[in-house]
């Protein structure tokens, strides 16, 4: 029998809707329910490779209107799918000294941990965001639901009330072989800069972000019409939002092999369709790869764990470097070239482009012995 774990009892006693599966084609369709904790409505997702590692959810803000004020023990990213509005941010005991950013479609940016907050829809229509939370471990690891949602304690190293805190910055360095950005607000990720990552596979580029001091971080990437990605695997818990194009992504698990379809598994091969608005998750070691077959370059939101503070937890940081997603099985990596890949994968690939009208884009390549 499965063990039911803290995190998945509080989100039946929450009595909003929870989705399962590999992936969402549109989370702002979603049915939705009002929800009592936070009074506007909402959803929670739970995906395969989340793995009680992240939390996910979509909210929803009443027109007009404005989300209970929360505050919690827990690390959270918020995009704002649809809508424009505010967050008002606070802590407790602060003699009521508040501060405001305010948000569009596409925006993203970091609850800064335990802090007393609020979002504000500043539309006539209903505002929705994607949050993905770090609420698993935490719950799972206390136990104690009043504690996570209650406690005053105010981590002045994470906010201190400081009045630039959400003001947008340039500051990128070099960490690991990839460009990280650290800020804490980014205006709409759909148009931001994004740095070369060709590791990862012809014309990717791909730019990580730290955001409020947390584990809990992600990058944005980018690559072109008529390309795929390498395949990779790493550890579970990462979501993937599509911001634009159409596409699809397989996954496979390691017993299936480099070359799945070769080796006889091809029934072990999950598809996964997405656009504008998908999400999904691959499991724990599992390859996956990713596929544009839309007219236009595919962008994608990344959420994982990690970062440049040297917050590195369930093994991020060795799998952000030598022996991780941007070095070959061959040289002890997680990723498998173009050239290691299953042939099938390409013809399949070609033949999607054609269904669309979109030339492959994709260089000659010489497959290799294994």
């Amino acid at each position: 029998m499965k063990r039911v774990t803290s995190y998945e009892i509080w989100l039946k006693e929450e009595a909003i809707p929870i989705i399962e599966g590999y992936g969402i084609e549109d989370v702002t369709a979603l049915p939705r329910k009002p929800w009592k904790r936070t009074g506007g409505a909402g959803a929670y997702i739970e995906l395969r490779g989340m793995e009680g590692f992240t939390g996910m959810y979509v909210g929803e803000i009443p027109a007009r209107g404005a989300l209970n004020p929360e505050n919690h023990l827990y690390e959270e990213l918020i995009y704002i799918l649809k809508g424009i509005g505010a967050t008002e941010i606070w802590s407790a005991g602060d003699n009521g000294r508040r501060m405001h950013f305010e948000w569009q479609q596409g925006s993203l940016f970091a609850i800064p941990l335990n802090t007393r907050h609020r979002l504000i829809n500043g539309s006539n229509e209903p505002a929705l965001f994607l949050a993905v939370t770090s609420a698993p471990l935490m719950i799972d690891l206390l136990h104690n639901i009043p504690f996570v949602m209650g406690s005053d304690y105010k981590f002045r190293d994470r906010f201190d009330g400081e009045t630039d805190y959400f003001v947008p910055t340039n500051n990128r360095k070099e960490v690991g072989g990839f460009i990280t950005w650290e800020t804490n607000f980014i205006a709409d990720a759909r148009g931001a800069l994004v740095d070369p990552s060709e590791a990862k596979g012809l014309g990717v580029m791909i730019t990580s972000f730290d955001m409020g001091g947390s584990t809990l971080v992600g990058h944005i990437a980018e690559w072109p019409v008529g390309r795929y990605h390498k395949a990779h695997y790493h550890q579970g818990g990462a979501i993937l939002l599509i911001l634009r194009s159409e596409g699809y992504t397989l996954m496979w698990p390691p017993e299936a092999g480099i070359r799945p379809y070769r080796s006889g598994h091809a029934d072990r091969v999950v598809k996964v369709n997405w656009r504008e608005g998908s999400v999904f998750s691959p499991p724990s070691g599992w390859f996956h790869q990713h596929f544009n077959t839309g007219n236009e370059p595919a962008r994608q939101l990344a959420f994982r764990y990690s970062g440049e503070s040297g917050n590195y937890i369930l093994g991020c940081w060795r799998a952000l470097n030598k022996e991780g997603v941007r070095a070959s099985i061959r040289d002890g990596g997680t990723l498998i070239e173009y050239e290691d890949e299953d042939p099938q994968i390409e013809k399949d690939f070609a033949a999607g482009l054609k269904n669309n009208g979109v030339a492959i884009e994709m260089p000659p390549v010489s497959y290799r012995d294994l």
